[in-house]
């Protein structure tokens, strides 16, 4: 029985690394194919979520996305908006911003590009603080949280 079972153990070790080896080359198909499957998405909390408005002016974008408050295993109490500039950026930005599109601005931000400050005035208890804000290859992007 022994002899059975190491026999049979060194039999399909021999036959997974044959397949193995035969699979390794199409991976890179495999798995670029697995990617473009309709339920594959990267995580918001990565990519810093869907866009829900951009105001276009000259040599510049801004960009606000929709909240994000994904978890592990549901939603999360706290959260967060990004909002995004592109292209030709003065040194000072200031924009007030309506995160959650009901007509009223949800807080200001002053962003000064050369000494890495950024300021925020929340005009809406649910906004909390600035959780990121950085230079991007794109522009500029902050991370403000937020309370559901």
């Amino acid at each position: 029985m022994k002899k059975i079972k190491l026999i049979s153990g060194i039999a399909w070790a021999f036959a997974t690394l044959i397949l193995i080896i035969v699979l390794f080359p199409g991976l890179n198909n495999v798995s670029a194919s697995a990617a473009r499957l309709p339920f594959m998405k990267i995580n918001p909390n990565y990519t810093g979520g869907e866009i829900a408005r951009q105001f276009i002016s000259e040599g510049c974008t801004l960009s606000v996305r929709k909240p994000v408050f994904d978890g592990l295993i549901g939603e999360r109490k706290n959260g967060f908006v990004q909002v995004d500039w592109r292209g030709a950026l003065p040194d000072k930005i200031n924009d007030t911003i309506d995160y959650n599109l009901d007509g009223s601005p949800d807080f200001c931000i002053l962003i000064n590009r050369k000494e890495f400050i950024t300021n925020l005035v929340s005009l809406n208890p649910l906004v909390k603080k600035v959780e990121t804000s950085t230079k991007t290859s794109y522009g500029w992007a902050v991370r403000v949280g937020l309370k559901k």
